[in-house]
């Protein structure tokens, strides 16, 4: 009975230290409460997060920071807030603030008999408590028949990227150029979002070598493309960071209800830069865990070889100091404030080191004079070596070939072009593209101007910068944007504009406080400068161009509203016995044109299709693609179309021009642009034909008779025959 009563002693004094025996050897005092369990297989949770089975002193009390943890496989694998939710945690840093975590990958899949519903399948995240960083992801799709759109699932904002190519051969491994591939940036305050996949031709044509598209948001630098992906991707899951913060208060907000404030002793609070909240991180000198007591420990700065001492360190809470051993003198850090860290007390041999230092004096101005001399020289040569490398040798015999009187207004320096834009400052980006920054600048005479500065850049984008140059180079005309100069000496090539400053069409058009502004005469004016400009391209100048990007933000407006056509990078000079080029196939979504897009075969129709969108969007004041609106909207053309033939074309005519009452000229131009939209090229009109039409409607409509009269199709043509209706005719004599 005694030894039975002894073993249930034991027993329970077992169950009753057990777990917190495990707790204690579970347990990081460095990293987490004590007592509070650390990891989750290979994952270790910092405090504040916790596990979901711990106890609530061990996390704070936010479901976000809730960590679950699956001991059904081995190792144990941990998910943020449930199994159930499929988010498996990668790792969680405290010091960064980020959290790594492996999201899905959407794939849009197709066989022989069409659309492969078993092998597709969907891509989304619901996290509404981190956002994903913006620095450090990037959303990529992959394969040759594929547009891919990235949507916010609140209805936010969406974007997207579009990839084609009709060979194996056209594709480069690496990067994503957008032949098989392509990237773009994540926005910030991105919660969550939704991936949807389209097939332009359902892989009809690519299908031996690609049956499917895929769609991920991926953490930089963990995905180097290859070609054998378009064939099947090689991996299931991708790892994706959050960035994390405490809360939705700022620092200063969370101070002031000191229970709920959580940086403690030696810290600083930042306030969160993406999503909501404030950041805990130790103070300079100190690490550790920003959100425990205490957790912040000074660093023995005296343990790292780095340090700034020349002789002897002494570590103090937050920071060191340095001091000389006996017989020296001086600050005791390495360089000292004079330079000379510690030095020798004075002595006997005081003349010797004079004469040794002036000696040691001569020799380093010798040097010094040497090495400057050498430097100048080497910086001329890597001058001479970025010309080369930009294409200048190029850029020289080609415009030597086309035209000998072509010249580049100018040559600018690379320090006249830094001071320009206070060494590049970011406040001076006025945009970016896709070859580069555009800076707004100041030249010395105080003439504003815009400064190009292209991407690091392989051979093609050097190809597309001389182009640009050529482009420019030749054409003269008050509705294009002028080329000042440029410069090749910098490592990146560099071209200086005219500045306009009024923004671009699309900004006008698409801004509700732009675009009551911008009424029917000012918006047929635009159109007409613009036709003029592509017309004066295509038939003018000395060798045809062909734009190959025309768009709305391609236009540019300055304060009296003239247009100024842009942004050539694209363009192509057509030799003037060829009506049509080879090219590998490059546009805007929504402006594209399909008989490009389908043969590569580029011709001056392309811009026609592009300008008729522009004039699509002018009348309906809708953007040429959007995924906000219904399927059968996404695509203004066809949807613009699709309302001309249900005789429902005023229902989205934008209002302004609606209430104007110029319905005659409005149908005139509707129909044009129809023409200008038509599938097949040689069916569409010439831009001269487009350009005198609407030249013809603004003179009709400035014609001092016709405002006078009540413009009717009927009434119009007696004006030119036998009868004329008198009653629409106004009194000029009033």
């Amino acid at each position: 009975m005694v030894i039975h009563k002894l073993l249930l002693k034991v027993a329970v004094l077992g169950a009753l230290l057990g777990p917190y025996h495990n707790h204690i050897a579970q347990a990081d005092d460095s990293m987490t409460k004590p007592g509070c369990q650390s990891s989750c297989g290979n994952l270790s949770i910092p405090y504040p997060f916790g596990l979901s089975n711990s106890d609530p002193y061990c996390h704070i009390n936010l479901s976000s920071f809730i960590v679950h943890c699956d001991y059904s496989t081995n190792p144990p694998v941990a998910y943020m807030a449930k199994r159930s939710s499929n988010i498996e945690i990668l790792h969680i840093s405290v010091e960064d603030h980020e959290l790594r975590m492996n999201a899905s990958i959407g794939r849009d899949c197709y066989d022989s008999s069409g659309y492969d519903d078993s092998s597709s399948d969907d891509s989304w995240l619901t996290q509404p408590k981190f956002p994903m960083s913006s620095t450090k992801n990037k959303f990529i799709a992959i394969g040759c028949d594929t547009s891919a759109s990235f949507r916010d699932r609140d209805g936010k904002f969406s974007f997207g990227c579009m990839s084609s190519c009709s060979n194996i051969s056209d594709v480069s491994n690496g990067s994503c150029t957008g032949i098989g591939c392509c990237e773009t940036s994540i926005p910030r305050n991105t919660f969550n979002y939704n991936i949807s996949i389209t097939s332009f031709s359902n892989h009809s044509d690519v299908l031996a070598f690609n049956p499917c598209s895929y769609a991920f948001v991926i953490e930089n630098g963990s995905y180097n493309f290859s070609d054998g992906d378009l064939k099947q991707l090689k991996f299931k899951d991708c790892p994706l960071v959050l960035d994390w913060a405490i809360g939705n208060q700022t620092c200063e907000e969370a101070k002031k209800n000191s229970t709920s404030y959580m940086c403690t002793k030696n810290t600083m609070c930042t306030d969160a830069e993406n999503g909501f909240g404030y950041k805990c991180t130790c103070s300079e000198g100190y690490r550790g865990n920003a959100y425990l007591e205490n957790g912040c420990h000074d660093i023995d700065e005296c343990a790292d070889p780095e340090n700034q001492c020349e002789k002897i360190c002494h570590n103090v809470v937050g920071n060191y100091t340095c001091s000389c051993p006996n017989g020296y003198h001086g600050d005791g850090r390495k360089g000292g404030q004079d330079g000379q860290g510690c030095i020798a007390n004075p002595s006997h041999l005081m003349k010797i080191l004079v004469g040794v230092a002036a000696g040691i004096i001569v020799l380093l101005f010798s040097i010094g004079f040497l090495y400057f001399g050498h430097k100048k020289r080497k910086l001329i040569k890597l001058k001479e070596q970025y010309f080369k490398q930009n294409g200048g040798l190029i850029l020289q015999q080609q415009l030597h070939e086309r035209d000998r009187t072509t010249k580049v207004a100018k040559l600018f320096s690379a320090e006249e072009l830094e001071k320009a834009t206070n060494n590049y400052d970011e406040s001076k980006i006025v945009g970016q593209g896709g070859y580069g920054t555009v800076y707004k600048g100041s030249l010395p005479n105080n003439r504003i101007v815009v400064i190009k500065k292209s991407k690091l850049i392989d051979q093609s984008q050097i190809e597309n910068f001389i182009n640009e140059v050529i482009v420019l180079s030749q054409i003269n005309n008050r509705n294009v944007v002028k080329l000042l100069g440029c410069c090749l000496e910098t490592e990146v090539p560099l071209l200086v504009y005219e500045f306009v400053n009024n923004g671009t069409l699309f900004d006008h058009i698409h801004n509700p406080n732009k675009s009551s502004k911008l009424s029917w005469e000012m918006r047929l004016r635009i159109a007409s400068e613009t036709a003029g400009v592509l017309s004066y391209l295509h038939s003018t100048a000395s060798t045809p161009i062909i734009h190959r990007d025309v768009k709305s933000a391609n236009i540019l407006l300055d304060y009296n509203y003239t247009a100024k056509v842009s942004d050539f990078g694209a363009s192509r000079l057509v030799p003037l016995d060829q009506k049509q080029l080879s090219t590998m196939v490059q546009g805007t979504l929504g402006y594209l044109d399909p008989e490009y897009f389908h043969t590569s075969q580029l011709t001056e129709k392309s811009d026609v299709y592009s300008f008729g969108v522009v004039l699509v969007e002018l009348l309906t004041g809708k953007k040429a693609f959007s995924f906000d609106r219904p399927e059968e909207q996404w695509s203004l053309a066809t949807y613009f179309l699709s309302s001309l033939k249900n005789d429902k074309m005023f229902q989205i005519v934008e209002e302004v021009i609606a209430n104007e009452g110029n319905n005659e000229q409005v149908k005139e131009v509707a129909n044009l642009a129809k023409r200008c939209l038509k599938l097949k090229g040689k069916e569409r009109p010439t831009m001269k034909e487009v350009a005198m039409e609407l030249e013809g409607l603004r003179a009709l409509a400035n014609h001092p008779l016709v405002r006078c009269i009540d413009v009717n199709p009927e009434e119009t043509v007696h004006l030119l025959g036998e009868k004329t209706d008198m009653d629409g005719i106004c009194d000029h004599e009033q």
